[in-house]
């Protein structure tokens, strides 16, 4: 019985054999003797299934990084599917490639793509019970191909990955290497193999590979690490040196005999190399924005702009792709001069911060709407920083951060850093900075005859109206007792006065002027997607809605580019991975969105603030005033719980606003009465005392990198009533 077992045992070798020398001679035929091969092929069904094969092999770019980068080229965040840097064959150590043809597939540069000898050697061998492959590397660089085009079409690859193949996807895999032999030269497959093949979920292509287990380029690699990484992609999680090192090492040990065995290493060189210990160095990649190296929300902003715009792909889907894997070059606006000092002032401003205050700031290029710095005082992840941890963008509009369910924070009330509207309505309509207005009416009746055509002005301030939930709406009131009195637009607007802007906007022909300025500043409601603010609301006149630092700072770049509104922008180019332009935000400006000599008087206006005005009291710990030393022009800002607070200032180059306050929208809960911030303690926090130093310190660091000239002066008929034409 064991004699007839043993002998159908060699049968069925025997007819294994003579089926894959028959595949063989069909390969050879179809490769080297097409003339006889279709004659042959006549009388045979498996060169006709051979040639019926697709021969053509759409080779898609694989996955590669997208870098995002600041103006000046320095790295902000990658971001990848699969983290491949691919590199040129030159860029890539020749122990490499010797170790990976020694190991991997002896006769590459002798084969067609297919190596018939290495078939019968393996069938021969796997008769003898030894298990044996004989793909080459030209078939493994096919099989990665179809692997990555299914993954870029969104297909599932494991049965490439972990499927039997049958014999006919063995037949097509080497019909379509020997058409890529055609096709390539034997370097350009080996570079585009050593480019697309899986090292570890870290690391795809050598480069990677080479950058996460060692921290050196490809090129760099020493000939143990080469041999060692030629050896993990026979099997990546078997022999990965992190996790299995003594097997790793085994295998790299193979690597160098198969290396002095066909001649690519002498008998010392190996004998080093073996000896070698196992010296891993290694880099984790990180993506993401929560991983940026320099300013995670301005990262997050610039992402959010990509992936909502149909230039990189129909559908978001397609847009996310598009960043994950072809290794776009988005160079952005940011500032890296401006954003280091702009971080570490908000760190500094609130310090370990266990009250959990929220500080911003956010730079605006007046004339190009250039973003250059976007900091806050939070991390996106634990252990990063200070302890506080959002993933909220405190500077932009709830809709302008990557993910609407987390988002921008919404915006703040900017309190008296919205009183330039009211200020840019009333010169529009001709009238002086100097003009006095009666700041001692603090009643505004439902009734009062405001001049509006465009909406009915509701709201009122009135202590003899019941008004529900309170018993009576109260009147209006100033921060301090002593400013009910007629004094001059100018005045009202610099010591910053409630019931100052009241009469202005009570003294304009058309309340509506007010809408128009504020629509023209480029003022929108901080939840984004394009919602206006009611200036019809009387509470609005005095900050009472939600605005974005990033739509102050822009707002107040109008002024300090005498009337001309530019519409933020983060995006100087995107490129694709061959370095074509793909994309990009243009430059986006209204000239005239304010008549100019209106900005200047403004302008004038918001000069004094600085010196004799609510911002004199930016001091520092001594109690000095704090000064840039240049042409500058601000307006504070506090809203009624003193928990938001602003400093919004400019100069001819920079626009910055400056936030600190309850920035998770709990106002009413989270006071900044009696409290303590940084060791200090404060009755009660304006706009001018954290705010205010904190722009004052940023902008000394950063006035001296662009323009800080004088202001163009105003014309005399819109400061002096003297002067009216």
């Amino acid at each position: 019985m064991a004699r007839v077992l043993r002998a159908a045992a060699v049968l069925g070798r025997l007819v294994a054999f003579v089926v894959v020398s028959v595949l063989c001679g069909a390969l050879a035929a179809g490769l080297f003797m097409p003339v006889a091969a279709a004659a042959w092929g006549a009388t045979n069904g498996t060169v006709q299934f051979f040639d019926s094969l697709p021969s053509e092999l759409t080779v898609t770019p694989p996955a590669r990084v997208t870098s995002i980068v600041a103006a000046d080229g320095s790295p902000i965040a990658s971001l990848f599917s699969e983290n491949r840097t691919p590199v040129g064959l030159n860029a890539i150590s020749p122990d490499v490639k010797n170790a990976v043809v020694a190991i991997e597939d002896y006769r590459f540069y002798e084969h067609g793509g297919v190596d018939t000898t290495g078939i019968l050697r393996a069938v021969i061998a796997n008769l003898r019970g030894d298990r044996q492959g004989a793909s080459t590397l030209t078939q493994q660089y096919v099989a990665n191909v179809l692997k990555e085009n299914l993954i870029a079409q969104g297909q599932d690859p494991t049965v490439v990955l972990n499927g039997q193949k049958d014999l006919g996807d063995k037949l097509r895999e080497m019909k379509l290497a020997i058409a890529l032999e055609t096709k390539y030269s034997k370097d350009e497959i080996l570079a585009g193999y050593l480019n697309l093949v899986f090292f570890n979920p870290n690391a795809y292509g050598i480069q990677a590979a080479s950058r996460y287990f060692f921290s050196v380029d490809a090129k760099d690699l020493t000939l143990p690490q080469a041999a060692l990484l030629a050896g993990v992609v026979n099997g990546p999680s078997v022999y990965d040196p992190t996790a299995h090192p003594e097997a790793s090492v085994q295998r790299r040990n193979l690597v160098l005999d198969a290396m002095l065995k066909h001649g690519y290493v002498t008998q010392k060189q190996h004998d080093d190399a073996a000896k070698s210990p196992l010296k891993l160095k290694v880099s984790p990649p990180h993506q993401g924005c929560a991983y940026a190296a320099q300013a995670q929300y301005f990262c997050d902003y610039v992402l959010h702009q990509v992936l909502n715009d149909p230039t990189y792909g129909k559908t978001p889907d397609d847009r996310y792709a598009a960043v994950m894997r072809d290794g776009l070059t988005i160079s952005t606006t940011l500032d890296p001069r401006l954003q280091g000092p702009a971080q570490a002032q908000v760190d500094a401003t609130a310090g370990a911060n266990p009250d959990k205050w929220g500080t911003a700031l956010v730079t605006v290029q007046p004339g190009t709407g250039k973003i250059l710095a976007m900091a806050q005082n939070t991390r996106m992840l634990p252990g990063q920083g200070l302890g506080f941890v959002t993933s909220y963008n405190f500077n932009v509009d709830r809709t302008d951060a990557h993910g609407n369910d987390i988002g921008g924070a919404g915006g703040f009330q900017p309190g008296s850093s919205a009183k330039p509207l009211t200020l840019t309505a009333w010169l529009n309509e001709g009238k002086t900075t100097d003009e006095k207005v009666n700041a001692a009416q603090r009643r505004y009746p439902l009734n009062h005859p405001w001049h509006d055509t465009c909406a009915k002005v509701t709201g009122a301030y009135d202590d003899t109206t019941a008004r529900p939930p309170w018993n009576t709406a109260p009147d209006l009131q100033n921060d301090e007792p002593n400013w009910y009195r007629p004094m001059s637009v100018r005045e009202g607007i610099y010591q910053s006065i409630n019931t100052a802007t009241f009469a202005s906007a009570a003294g304009l022909s058309d309340f509506c002027d007010i809408q128009r300025a504020t629509d023209a500043l480029g003022m929108h409601d901080g939840e984004g997607g394009g919602k206006k603010l009611d200036m019809s609301t009387l509470g609005n006149l005095l900050g009472g809605m939600n605005v974005s630092p990033l739509t102050m700072a822009s707002a107040y770049a109008t002024f300090a580019a005498d009337g001309t509104y530019c519409t933020p922008r983060s995006i100087t180019s995107v490129k694709d991975a061959q370095g074509t332009k793909i994309g990009g935000q243009s430059k986006d400006c209204r000239e005239g969105a304010v008549k100019p000599d209106v900005a200047k008087a403004v302008t004038n206006v918001l000069q004094d603030v600085l010196t004799k005005g609510s911002g004199y009291n930016i001091k520092d710990n001594a109690g000095k005033t704090i000064t840039l030393g240049v042409p500058d022009a601000a307006k504070t800002g506090t809203n009624q719980y003193n928990s938001e607070t602003w400093l919004v200032g400019y100069t001819r180059g920079l626009s910055t606003a400056s936030y600190f306050g309850e920035a998770l929208h709990n106002p009413e809960d989270h006071l900044g009465r009696n409290v303590y911030v940084n060791g200090r303690f404060w009755p009660a926090i304006d706009g001018a005392y954290i705010a205010g130093p904190q722009w004052a310190y940023y902008m000394q660091k950063a006035v001296g990198l662009y323009n800080h000239g004088a202001f163009d002066a105003p014309p005399p008929s819109l400061i002096s009533p003297d002067k009216k034409k």
